[in-house]
C-alpha cells in the first residue's frame, strides 16, 4: 500500500474518532453557583458534625476529682473551720480565767493568742473564695496564699509559746499552798522557806479556786494550744505541698475558660 493511502486512512480515522467523543462544554454560571453551594453545605456539615463531636467528648470527659467530696472537707476551708473554733475556745477560756483573778498575768490569759489564730482562719476564708489558678497567674491569689502560709508559721509558733507558759503554770498551781488574806489568796511553793517567792491572787474568797479550777483552765489551754499548733502545722505543710509538689500540665476539662483547672 502506498504511504499517500496510509496518510489518508490515518486521517479519516482521527476525524471519525473526534465525531465520536462528546464535546466538553464550560459550565453555565448557575451550574457554578449550584457547585459553590453544595461545597458550602458540606462543609458546614463537617463543622456541625465536629462540634457535635467536640460537645459530646465535653460532656463524657471525667469530672474533677474532687467533685464527689464534700465542700466542708476540701482545703482550706477545713483547716479555718478548725483554726476558728480552736481560736475562740482559747480566748473563752482565758477570759474565763482572767475572771478568776485580775491578778493573773497576760502569759497566763493567752486571750491575744485566740484573738490572732481567729485572724488566721479569716484569711483561710478569704483563700478559699479565690479561684485556684495554676502557677499563682493572679497576684491576689499569690499575696493570699503567701499571707496565709506566714500566719499559720506564725499561729504555730504562738501555740508552742502558750503551751509552755501554760505547761510551767500548771506546775507551779498544782503544788501551790495557799492562804486566805482578807480578799486575796497568798500562794507560796514551799511554806517553810521564808525567802520563797509568793504569789498573790486578788480577788479571790476561796483559795480551793486556784488549786483546782485555775489548774484545769491551765491543762485546757495545753490541750487546746497543741491541737491548735497541730492544725497550723498542717496549713502551712499543705501551703508548701501545693506550692512545691504539685505540677500542672495544663490539661483542661470541660471548661473553655481558665478559671477551672485539673490537677493531673
Amino acid at each position: 500500500m502506498a504511504p499517500a493511502q496510509l496518510c489518508a486512512q490515518t486521517r479519516a480515522s482521527r476525524f471519525f474518532i473526534n465525531l465520536s467523543m462528546p464535546a466538553t462544554l464550560p459550565p453555565s454560571s448557575g451550574e457554578v453557583k449550584s457547585l459553590k453551594t453544595r461545597g458550602e453545605i458540606g462543609k458546614g456539615q463537617k463543622g456541625s458534625s465536629h462540634k457535635k463531636e467536640g460537645r459530646k467528648m465535653r460532656d463524657e470527659s471525667p469530672e474533677p476529682m474532687d467533685s464527689h467530696k464534700c465542700r466542708v472537707c476540701r482545703f482550706p476551708l477545713l483547716v479555718a473551720i478548725l483554726q476558728l473554733l480552736l481560736g475562740v475556745a482559747i480566748t473563752a477560756v482565758a477570759f474565763l480565767m482572767l475572771a478568776i483573778s485580775p491578778s493573773l498575768l497576760t502569759r497566763e490569759t493567752p486571750h491575744w493568742a485566740g484573738i490572732i489564730l481567729c485572724l488566721v482562719s479569716i484569711v483561710g476564708f478569704i483563700l478559699y473564695c479565690i479561684n485556684y489558678l495554676p502557677d499563682e497567674r493572679s497576684s491576689m491569689q499569690f499575696i493570699v496564699k503567701f499571707l496565709y502560709f506566714v500566719l499559720c508559721a506564725i499561729g504555730l509558733v504562738i501555740s508552742v509559746v502558750v503551751m509552755a507558759f501554760a505547761g510551767h503554770h500548771y506546775s507551779q498551781a498544782s503544788s501551790f499552798s495557799c492562804d486566805e488574806v482578807e480578799e486575796a489568796c497568798m500562794c507560796t511553793l514551799n511554806p517553810g522557806d521564808p525567802i520563797a517567792r509568793t504569789f498573790t491572787y486578788e480577788g479571790v474568797s476561796d483559795c480551793e479556786v486556784i488549786n483546782g479550777t485555775l489548774t484545769l483552765y491551765f491543762l485546757l489551754q495545753i490541750v487546746l494550744n497543741l491541737v491548735q499548733a497541730l492544725v497550723c502545722a498542717v496549713g502551712a505543710f499543705i501551703m508548701w505541698k501545693h506550692r512545691y509538689q504539685v505540677f500542672f500540665t495544663g490539661l483542661q476539662i470541660g471548661s473553655p475558660s481558665f478559671q477551672h483547672w485539673q490537677k493531673v
